[in-house]
C-alpha cells in the first residue's frame, strides 16, 4: 500500500534535515550506536568477538524498512524489531546487551536533534548574514514608519530591518546556548539505576563510567544528565521547540510587514520569471512565500502546545504515552522551521522595493510626521503645551479628513497650522520645520551598523553561514 506522504519533509524541508529525520536515516544512527556500544564493551573486557563487531559493520548499511515493519507487525515492539533485522543480518546475537530500549532511542532521538540544531544553527546565521546586507542597502532609504499601523515618524527601511533582524539575533543567541549546553541521557538501564551493566560488568562502576563517557564521546557531547528514569525530560523537547518559535518570530513578523508593503506597493518579496500570482487575475502578484512563512509561524506554535503538554507529564521512572505525540512533533517541528528559514533568506535573496512610491507616501504623510517637532517649537515660541497640542490635532484631523474625502488632493497641513495664531510660527518657520523633520530619521542609522556589527561578530566562528544558499523552494 502506497504510503501518505509527510507533506511538510517532502515539500518544504531541505534534503539534509530530511535525511536526519528520515525513517532510513534513523535506523542508520542506531546501528552506529549500537556498534559504538558494542566496540566499547569488548574493549572493556566483555567476550565479544572481533568477527561479531566486524559483521555488524559489514551489513549495518543494508537498510530494509519493509522487512523492520514486517517484525513490528509481528513482535508489536519497534526496538525489538530493529534489533532482530539488524542480528539477522550479522549472524550473530551480540547487540544491545544491558541496554533497555530508552537507552537506545532516547539517545539516538537526541543526536537526531543536535545534529538538526546545527543544521538550522547555520541556517539561522545565514538569515542573519542577508537581513545585515539588506539593511545596509536600505540605511538611508526614509520611509513612513507605522505604530497601530497608522503613519508615525520618519525612519528608514534599513532600520525596520535591523529592528526584525535583532530580533532573530536574540533567538539565534539562544539556540546557541540550548546547542552548547545540551545534555543526553546516556546509558541509565530500565529505571535510571545501570543496574543492568554493572551485572554485566560484575559491579564495576568504573567501567560502567567508562563505558558512558564513549557513548557520549560517539554521539558528540559534552554532558550526560546524571538522574532520570527510563526517559530525559520532556522540558527539554518543549525548550527546544520554544526556540523554533523565538526563531520564527522575527521573520515572521517581517514576512507580515512585508506583504503590507506590498499592498501599498512599497516593497515586495519579488516575482520570479513565469511565476503565477492568480489562476484567475493575471495581474497577480501575490506575497506567497511571506504568506507561507507566517504560515511556518502558525505551525510551529501549534507544535509547541504539544511539546508542552508532555513537560511535567511523566508517571513515576516514565512511561511511553509521549511516543505517539513526539513521533509527530519532534520531526516535524525541525521540518517547518527548516523551511522557514530557507523561505525566508529566498525572500530577503529576492526582495524588492520602490523608492518612487515610498516617496510619495512620504510627502502625504510627511507633515503630518513632523507633529511633535511642531509642539516642540511652538513650545520654545510661548506657546502652551497642551493649547498647542489641542490645536495641531484639530488641524491634522481635519486635514486628514480632507484627504480621504478628495476636498484637497495635497497635504496643506502646514498653511493651516501657520494661520493658527494659538502656535505662533510663521509659514516659514513651519515649512522649515517640517522639511527638516521629514528628512531626520534619530539614531536609525547607527542603530543599523550596530546591528550589521553585531551579526558579523556572531558569524565569525560559522564560516558556513556565510556562503550558504538554499535550493529552489516551490
Amino acid at each position: 500500500m502506497e504510503s501518505t506522504p509527510n507533506i511538510l519533509a517532502t515539500r518544504y524541508a531541505s534534503g539534509a534535515m530530511r535525511g536526519v529525520w528520515s525513517a532510513e536515516g534513523r535506523v542508520a544512527l542506531e546501528r552506529d550506536y549500537w556498534i559504538a556500544v558494542l566496540r566499547a564493551q569488548k574493549d572493556l573486557g566483555l567476550n565479544i568477538p572481533a568477527e561479531a563487531v566486524e559483521a555488524y559493520e559489514r551489513v549495518k548499511g543494508q537498510i530494509n524498512l519493509e522487512s523492520i515493519n514486517k517484525r513490528e507487525a509481528v513482535t508489536r515492539h519497534d526496538v525489538k524489531a530493529r534489533i532482530e533485522e539488524f542480528c539477522d543480518l550479522a549472524g550473530y546475537e551480540h547487540i544491545h546487551k544491558g541496554l533497555t530500549s530508552r537507552d537506545l532511542t532516547e539517545n539516538v532521538e537526541q543526536l537526531q536533534i543536535l545534529r538538526g540544531l546545527e543544521i538550522l544553527r547555520t541556517k539561522t546565521l545565514a538569515a542573519l548574514v542577508k537581513l545585515a546586507d539588506r539593511a545596509e542597502q536600505w540605511k538611508d532609504l526614509v520611509i513612513t514608519a507605522r505604530t497601530h499601523n497608522v503613519p508615525a515618524q520618519p525612519t528608514t527601511f534599513g532600520k525596520r530591518l535591523a529592528m526584525f533582524g535583532e530580533d532573530l539575533l536574540c533567538a539565534a543567541r539562544e539556540l546557541d546556548r540550548i546547542v552548547n549546553n545540551y545534555p543526553v541521557r546516556g546509558l541509565k538501564g530500565p529505571v535510571g539505576t545501570q543496574m543492568d551493566l554493572l551485572t554485566l560488568f560484575d559491579g564495576d562502576l568504573e567501567k560502567v563510567d567508562q563505558l558512558e563517557s564513549r557513548i557520549l564521546d560517539h554521539l558528540g557531547v559534552g554532558a550526560s544528565l546524571e538522574n532520570v528514569g527510563q526517559v530525559y525530560p520532556r522540558g527539554l523537547d518543549f525548550e527546544v521547540v520554544s526556540v523554533f518559535v523565538r526563531l520564527a518570530s522575527g521573520p515572521s513578523s517581517f514576512a507580515k510587514t512585508l506583504r503590507i508593503m506590498a499592498g501599498h506597493e512599497l516593497a515586495s518579496e519579488g516575482f520570479a520569471k513565469g511565476q503565477v500570482g492568480s489562476s484567475a487575475m493575471p495581474h497577480k502578484m501575490n506575497s506567497r512565500s511571506c504568506e507561507r512563512l507566517n504560515g511556518f509561524a502558525a505551525i510551529l506554535k501549534g507544535y509547541l502546545t504539544m511539546a508542552s503538554e508532555l513537560s511535567g507529564d511523566q508517571w513515576n521512572e516514565g512511561d511511553v504515552s509521549c511516543s505517539v505525540v513526539r513521533r509527530v512533533f519532534l520531526p516535524d517541528s525541525f521540518y517547518a522551521i527548516d523551511g522557514l528559514l530557507d523561505t525566508f533568506i529566498t525572500i530577503l535573496n529576492q526582495m524588492e522595493v520602490y523608492p518612487a512610491v515610498i516617496d510619495q507616501e512620504n510627502q502625504r504623510y510627511g507633515p503630518f510626521l513632523s507633529t511633535t517637532t511642531v509642539l516642540m517649537e511652538a513650545v520654545k515660541a510661548g506657546a502652551g503645551r497642551e493649547e498647542a497640542h489641542e490645536a495641531i490635532k484639530e488641524h491634522a484631523v481635519a486635514t486628514v479628513r480632507d484627504l480621504r474625502s478628495g476636498v484637497i488632493m495635497h497635504n496643506d497641513l502646514v498653511d493651516r497650522l501657520a494661520a493658527d495664531q494659538r502656535l505662533g510660527l510663521t509659514a516659514e518657520k513651519l515649512a522649515a520645520v517640517v522639511a527638516d523633520a521629514q528628512a531626520k530619521t534619530g539614531m536609525a542609522a547607527t542603530q543599523v551598523a550596530q546591528f550589521c556589527e553585531a551579526v558579523r561578530e556572531e558569524v565569525q566562528s560559522f564560516p558556513a553561514a556565510s556562503s550558504y544558499e538554499p535550493g529552489a523552494i516551490l
